[in-house]
């Protein structure tokens, strides 16, 4: 039987607003399985990054508590790895000193930190871009950089947020795919917030539905596909039925 990499139990989360509280999370569960692919969609403002902000540390529960990997840390700070919309990668290092960032912050010798990004810049094939810097580098080369850099935090749980919405079409398809390809290949356990139906349908095993406020629970959706998987595959009937009451959730939560 699959363990939980991310488990929520009963998580209860408000904001301070002036002098009231506004509430983003009312006692909310969820887990996410070893080696498990799961997306969040849902309008702005429906605590889909507070979720993130809690599990990272960044923030603390009301109430509620909160497993990584099936163990209660009082610290969460550096127990996953965290991947932004933006790249974040330091425009005055280059990639090598970018991608090693994660290892000299835990301890790692430069030398060393450096032999073991040049090993996966090869598996991520990015061979031969580790002395440019990033301004020399397309958006999908830099999302890569960022991806490779938040796989060497060590953990088996990544936090994506809307990490190709910058990009061109082609592009966002292009790292998609690949994405799915590292995915599979380092056996990780993704959570994915974006706000596109069609990539939450291609990437993922479950998606989770966000439409109330604060979040008590959520309509939760398994993807009708068998993996591997192309793009091409969501354009088939059950898969389109699906969208369909996937869009028809969002909109009646943006209506209430």
């Amino acid at each position: 039987m699959s363990k939980a990499s991310l488990q929520f139990e009963n998580v209860s989360f408000s904001y301070e607003n002036g002098h009231e509280e506004k509430e983003i999370l009312n006692t909310l569960s969820f887990d996410v399985q070893n080696g498990e692919f799961v997306s969040i969609i849902g309008p702005s403002g429906s605590g889909k990054s507070t979720i993130f902000k809690l599990i990272t540390g960044l923030n603390q529960p009301a109430n509620g508590e909160i497993f990584i990997n099936e163990t209660n840390y009082s610290n969460r700070l550096g127990k996953v790895g965290y991947m932004p919309q933006q790249d974040l990668l330091m425009p005055w290092r280059t990639i090598i000193e970018n991608a090693a960032l994660p290892l000299e912050i835990q301890g790692m010798k430069k030398r060393e930190a450096y032999d073991k990004v040049r090993e996966l810049l090869v598996e991520f094939g990015l061979n031969g871009v580790e002395h440019k810097y990033p301004s020399e580098l397309s958006g999908g080369m830099k999302q890569r950089i960022s991806f490779l850099r938040t796989v060497l935090s060590g953990s088996n749980v990544l936090l994506l947020d809307e990490p190709f919405s910058s990009l061109d079409a082609i592009t966002r398809l292009s790292m998609q795919e690949w994405l799915l390809t590292q995915w599979q290949k380092l056996k990780l356990s993704i959570l994915f917030i974006t706000h596109d139906v069609d990539e939450a349908l291609f990437l993922s095993d479950r998606i989770f539905v966000f439409t109330e406020s604060p979040v008590r629970k959520f309509v939760e959706v398994n993807v009708p596909l068998e993996r591997p998987r192309e793009i091409r595959d969501i354009h088939t009937p059950a898969v389109i039925e699906v969208k369909e009451q996937l869009i028809e959730q969002l909109r009646m939560g943006s209506t209430q």
